[in-house]
């Protein structure tokens, strides 16, 4: 249930972050104790901001784009630190550079084996062929 507290913002509960996200409220969990998210508690509830949510929402999309959760609160601590975000993009090029030349070099390595493992079939095509003629 998406709750609306006297200051007309609207907070949400785990179980309603977990389904809108399609992810577990032990991740969620798991993000808030690395200090990701900070959600008021209201007894043993935890209630999440907007502000919560969109955090969740960059999180998941910095795993996507291959990016840890250290370097993902890396970016939020610059960002809740100087809210003209220059700095945050500059580092945020930065890391972008980074993953794009782990990438570039990953892919390297796969085209690499895949050649490899042509030669390796082929040589074993050819030897199958003289067994069998």
């Amino acid at each position: 249930m998406t709750l609306i507290n006297k200051t007309s913002q609207v907070n949400y509960s785990i179980s309603e972050l977990s389904k809108e996200f399609d992810i577990t409220t032990r991740s969620i969990r798991f993000y808030e104790d690395e200090g990701l998210l900070a959600p008021t508690r209201k007894g043993q509830t935890r209630i999440y901001s907007q502000r919560d949510k969109v955090r969740l929402k960059l999180i998941l999309r910095g795993k996507r784009l291959g990016f840890s959760l250290g370097e993902t609160g890396r970016l939020f601590e610059l960002y809740d630190a100087d809210k003209s975000s220059a700095k945050q993009l500059a580092i945020m090029m930065e890391l972008i550079s980074e993953k794009k030349n782990v990438l570039k070099q990953k892919l390297d390595d796969i085209n690499a084996i895949l050649i490899e493992l042509d030669d390796i079939e082929n040589n074993c095509q050819k030897i199958l062929t003289t067994l069998t003629t």
